[in-house]
């Protein structure tokens, strides 16, 4: 934002030069970008006063003209503009004047035979247009005691002026207005400010106005006033310095007074005609303003010309319903205001940042009314504002206040934080005293209650443990002012501003007291080495974004976001497999073949109802592999990878990590849609699920156009970390030198008995000397009972430190056989 510093000390006291004021600013979080020094554009530059204008002799375009600059003798000037004539007021640069706009150091010259002794200026030449026509002339009924001829013409042109051009962070929406930056110099300088003084608004409603608000939330405030019997015109001189100063060309005097009111207090404002407001409703005698979103196919013609077709998002004000502006970014053409404008139509408004970012950019337009609605603009000055522009209408165009409508639903204006003494110390150092926080919060504008401290009225000397304890117990509370709500909202906020304004390089610079060397966490430490684990078995790591589209299935499952960019993007995921299916497929499309891969992230759900907290958040990892792992090699041509192949490469994985999977079939109610129902099963470990493991249903490849051999797992992290600690580092084993024994059992189980829930009773029979134990036959049909199956194991002995004999191993093999008979009833065949 531009920053007038001749209007700036109107609000606020200060006697800091540009640069000092700059840096000041800089300082606390205003970056200054550039200083702009008007004054030396017109330096030199006097008012005169064309006396005798007559034709050159030797040249026809020029005229040498006589012109009183206020001392004995007129000055002889030649000009070559045609609107140069007796009697008019004109703006003359001095020889020696220095013009940077045109780059040209005024000298005594000869021109055509006729020495001139300066120039007569356009506004082009002193920097304030790009393009003149002719020389600038100042009003004949300019007053000649207050601005005699041969004075400075720079406070004629708005040139006593210097510009700071501003850059304020996005959470300070306050600093886009003079006030707002008033605010912080007189906290700067501890001086006092001087806003316009603005009397109330008192007017009755307007006869027959209906307000219709689609959306408290998007419009939390509306108003408007009518204005009946301006004159439109002209603006007066100092309100069209203002505008320039801040980069805004004058339009007219009610126009200018809404720009002036926005570079001002920061709130937006817009005129409507309000008799071509009338004239586009289809019942004048019953006038109704709305505030909603658009519709499809509806258009708008924008002031700046463009007929504009509305989006969704776009956010109207309407007449009767039909659109005649664009809210909080621009009005429309229909009911602008012109020279024939009598009577007026005065919003103002609240509207909601991100439907005003949305409706702006729906439309590819931004301007400064949106730029300050997208920060949030101050609601407590909604009222100051627009009765302060009420007062300069009546006072610039004329005209009277007949009606008043409104609508209010703004939300509280009122916060109270705790700031204690003792954080503030933690955060920024042993150097902050109370005495400074009680006199930087209250010159920003916060209200502090009593410091509360440990009391020294017994008279004895203070020591470190009473000045502890002072510290420990002196808290304020503050009150927010209400144009700071937005980004103040806990303790941390009113600590950053008393840093600020105390100074960053107050605080003395510490160092640890000692070297520490950096180290991993338990957590990342393990979790590198199930990637490591994860990668040894072929897989490749992916990186996911955790945001996803809503699934209509999972409704009450996935938690959506409030403010998404995207319909893509709408909720956060709440399992990682479909993503990876998502990678698969798209690798798959590419030509790139099939994808083997893993990711590790979070997931996120809706937690159950007498949860204290509204959601869950784990860590997952989440598996892809399957289809032909080797398309290129002649020998294994189309051999896609089977389930055993895919169980045992996480089997592997697992191992290597200390763990002894189990995998059980879940009931149907309990099973995973994406995944085939006769090909899944969840994957256990000590007793607790921690998982699943299954083939893509033959469904979903379909749709998503995949191999038919697809596998994926799932698995929760947390299990897996936790049981790694518990564990230790792993310790290598030695193989054992003594050959191993294995023995075979056989028997007839029932069919709904898992092979995991066997092995588990074998190794817990078999004791330490049982190696291993592997499923090497199963059969049905005839011979073997109805509703049982045949299962043979090979069971391997062995000793680390000696041979077993036929005994120890008989004795095993025995307490096998026993438990499982007792355990599962099952008939052995051998």
């Amino acid at each position: 934002m531009r920053i007038s510093l001749k209007w700036l000390r109107e609000l606020v006291d200060f006697e800091l030069a540009p640069e000092e004021l700059g840096e000041a600013l800089t300082l606390v979080g205003f970056e200054v970008e550039d200083i702009e020094d008007r004054r030396t554009w017109a330096d030199g530059v006097v008012l005169g006063k064309i006396l005798k204008a007559e034709p050159h002799p030797n040249a026809d375009k020029l005229q040498v003209c006589q012109v009183d600059l206020g001392a004995k003798q007129p000055a002889t000037i030649v000009c070559g503009a045609a609107n140069a004539r007796a009697g008019i007021l004109v703006a003359v640069a001095t020889p020696g004047t220095h013009l940077p706009a045109i780059h040209l150091t005024i000298e005594k010259a000869e021109k055509r035979g006729v020495t001139s002794a300066g120039m007569i200026c356009s506004l082009a030449e002193l920097g304030l247009e790009k393009t003149s026509e002719g020389i600038h002339e100042f009003p004949p009924s300019l007053d000649l005691h207050t601005y005699p001829l041969g004075s400075d013409v720079r406070p004629l042109l708005g040139l006593d002026d210097v510009v700071l051009d501003l850059t304020s962070t996005a959470n300070r929406a306050d600093a886009l207005s003079m006030v707002g930056i008033a605010r912080e110099v007189a906290a700067l300088t501890r001086n006092p400010l001087h806003l316009p003084s603005v009397a109330p608004l008192k007017a009755k409603p307007i006869a027959g106005l209906s307000l219709q608000i689609a959306d408290a939330k998007a419009c939390p405030a509306y108003s408007g006033v009518l204005i009946e019997g301006v004159k439109i015109g002209p603006s007066p001189d100092w309100l069209k310095h203002r505008l320039a100063a801040a980069g805004i060309r004058s339009i007219n005097n009610v126009v200018d007074i809404t720009n002036l009111i926005l570079l001002e207090w920061g709130q937006p404002l817009h005129a409507f005609d309000w008799d071509r407001l009338l004239a586009a409703l289809d019942n004048p005698k019953k006038p109704a303003i709305g505030v909603r979103l658009a519709q499809a196919g509806e258009t708008l013609k924008t002031l700046d010309g463009q007929t504009r077709t509305l989006q969704a998002e776009s956010h109207l004000i309407t007449a009767a319903d039909k659109p005649v502006a664009l809210a909080g970014v621009m009005g429309g053409e229909e009911t602008e205001v012109n020279l024939a404008t009598t009577n007026i139509f005065l919003e103002a408004a609240l509207f909601d940042p991100v439907v005003t970012r949305r409706s702006a950019r729906s439309q590819s337009l931004r301007t400064e009314a949106s730029a300050r609605y997208e920060r949030g603009v101050n609601f407590a000055s909604l009222d100051q504002a627009r009765d302060r522009a009420v007062q300069l209408i009546l006072e610039w165009a004329g005209g009277k206040v007949t009606g008043l409508t409104s609508f209010d639903q703004r939300p509280s204006l009122e916060r109270t934080l705790e700031l204690r003494l003792s954080r503030l110390i933690d955060v920024l150092g042993d150097d902050v005293q109370a005495a400074d926080v009680e006199e930087i919060l209250p010159a920003l504008g916060f209200q502090l209650s009593p410091c509360g401290v440990a009391s020294k009225s017994d008279g004895k000397p203070a020591t470190p443990e009473t000045e502890t304890a002072a510290v420990t117990r002196c808290v304020w509370q503050v009150k927010v002012p209400p144009y700071r709500l937005r980004d103040i909202e806990r303790e941390i906020d009113l600590i950053e501003e008393f840093a600020r304004l105390y100074g960053y390089d107050r605080f003395s610079e510490t160092l640890p007291p000692e070297p520490q060397v950096g180290s991993l966490s338990v957590r990342e430490s393990l979790t590198r080495q199930v990637r490591e684990v994860l990668r040894g078995i072929g897989l490749t790591e992916l990186y996911h974004i955790s945001l996803c589209p809503v699934e209509p299935s999972l409704e009450d499952i996935q938690v959506r976001i409030a403010n998404p960019l995207s319909p893509e993007y709408s909720a956060v995921r709440n399992a990682l497999l479909p993503g990876l299916v998502e990678a698969f497929r798209y690798n798959w499309d590419q030509g790139n073949g099939p994808l083997q891969a893993f990711e590790i992230g979070r997931v996120f759900a809706h937690a159950l109802p007498l949860s204290p907290h509204p959601y869950l958040e784990a860590d997952h990892i989440g598996g892809i592999l399957g289809g032909d792992p080797n398309p290129n090699d002649w020998q294994h041509h189309n051999r896609p990878m089977d389930w055993f192949e895919a169980k045992g490469l996480l089997v592997s994985a697992l191992e290597r990590l200390g763990f002894s999977p189990e995998f059980r079939v879940d009931p149907p109610a309990q099973q995973a849609a994406e995944l085939h129902p006769g090909r899944q099963a969840s994957l256990w470990i000590k007793g607790s699920r921690i998982g699943l493991f299954g083939q893509l249903h033959p469904r979903l490849c379909q749709e998503k156009g995949l191999p038919d051999h697809v596998y994926g797992f799932e698995l929760e992290l947390d299990p897996l970390l936790e049981g790694m600690e518990k564990r230790g580092i792993v310790q290598f084993l030695p193989f054992s030198p003594f050959p191993a024994s294995d023995r075979d059992i056989a028997f007839f189980a029932p069919v709904g008995l898992s092979v995991g829930e066997l092995e588990q009773a074998i190794r817990q029979a078999g004791g330490a000397l049982l190696q291993s134990v592997q499923l090497f036959d199963e059969y049905r049909g005839p011979g073997v009972p109805e509703g049982q199956r045949s299962l043979a194991f090979r069971l391997v002995y062995r000793a680390p430190d000696r041979t077993l004999t036929d005994a120890e191993v008989e004795t095993a093999q025995s307490q096998v056989r026993t438990q499982l008979e007792k355990q599962f009833q099952v008939t052995l065949r051998s």
